[in-house]
């Protein structure tokens, strides 16, 4: 393992950078990222962003989105990239297996692996970790990284903090969730004094949809949502041939479980869309209540405790059947 000493010294000197981040990033993944990007270039490294799939257009703004490369769409450049790196940065995850077909590249790579993140039960496979599941997003640990394990605040520039403001602003739901802090807004004060424009982000991130997405966010409201009123649940249940319908593009589902969570007395809502290759569920709640519990036992996943997610292979209405027969076993949870 790197020491802290050791770390700022072999960054110290220019080093061939990669940063990666969990498929299908979403805003906190890509936010982290370029924020750790645009802070290295400054010091001369050579950087890339590699993400293991693509991403949501809403997110195509941000400074240097334009130099990310995209796995899937460029694999041989990509192993070349991670097999020459001397540093990977894996931010936003904690488990190889949630970078696809790049972890086992990143596992054989020869680079130091520094690890920044803030989800429960990490992989051990790291060369330095700054870890912290308090933390509301892993952009706030990145600034943390970068102004009082690195010391170098002066380099958080107005391109580094429209990123990290762009990680921090989603991942706590707006600044809404119970891990938004005092500390949380004191870093974004000193991201706004360094240049971020945070009703511009805001309008870039939530105000930029599409029409097919709001007519698939109709669909999912009037037709899919079934509220269970006896375990204060709502269950949107969306099949791969709504998703063909309403020509959904990646990041159009996002925050559509939200939805569900939003109406009163509901203490967990499900987002539970067919893929081709599988079933994916996206669990909220509120309080104490453990949605990532529900999803570690019994849907290969995990998470925050408010915010979780895990797949099946079996069929959707399996998992439907599935998941309402999951539930007597938390109704004092949900019902107290």
């Amino acid at each position: 393992m790197l020491d802290t000493a050791s770390l700022k010294n072999l960054l110290a000197q220019p080093q061939k950078i990669v940063i990666t981040t969990h498929h299908k990033p979403d805003g906190d993944a890509m936010g982290s990222s370029l924020g750790l990007y645009n802070y290295l270039i400054q010091q001369g490294h050579h950087t890339t962003v590699i993400t293991p799939t693509d991403y949501p257009d809403f997110l195509s703004w941000m400074p240097g989105n334009e130099e990310v490369i995209v796995y899937t769409e460029h694999i041989k450049e990509a192993n070349e990239l991670i097999a020459d790196a001397t540093v990977i940065f894996c931010l936003d995850f904690n488990h190889l297996s949630r970078i696809n077909d790049m972890g086992a590249y990143v596992r054989a790579s020869g680079a130091y692996k520094i690890m920044i993140d803030h989800h429960l039960e990490p992989e051990d496979f790291d060369d330095y970790r700054h870890w912290d599941i308090n933390a509301c997003a892993t952009a706030q640990l990145v600034y943390d990284f970068i102004v009082n394990i690195l010391n170098n605040n002066k380099l958080v520039n107005k391109d580094v903090a429209t990123c990290l403001y762009t990680g921090i602003m989603t991942d706590s739901a707006s600044f809404k969730l119970p891990n938004t802090t005092s500390a949380v807004h004191r870093v974004v004060a000193d991201l706004i004094d360094a240049g971020a424009v945070n009703w511009r982000i805001h309008e870039l991130v939530y105000n930029s949809a599409s029409e097919n997405r709001l007519r698939f966010l109709g669909h999912c409201l009037t037709n899919c949502l079934e509220v269970l009123p006896e375990f204060n649940t709502a269950i949107i249940v969306v099949s791969k041939q709504d998703l063909e319908k309403y020509q959904v593009d990646t990041g159009d589902t996002e925050g559509v479980v939200n939805y569900g969570l939003s109406i009163n007395s509901i203490r967990l809502a499900a987002f539970i869309v067919e893929r081709n290759d599988k079933i994916k569920l996206s669990l909220r709640s509120k309080g104490d209540f453990p949605a990532n519990e529900i999803c570690k036992l019994y849907f290969s996943g995990g998470g925050h405790r408010n915010a979780a997610g895990g797949e099946s292979t079996a069929g959707l209405q399996e998992v439907v059947a599935k998941l309402k027969l999951i539930l007597p076993e938390y109704k004092k949870l949900l019902t107290q």
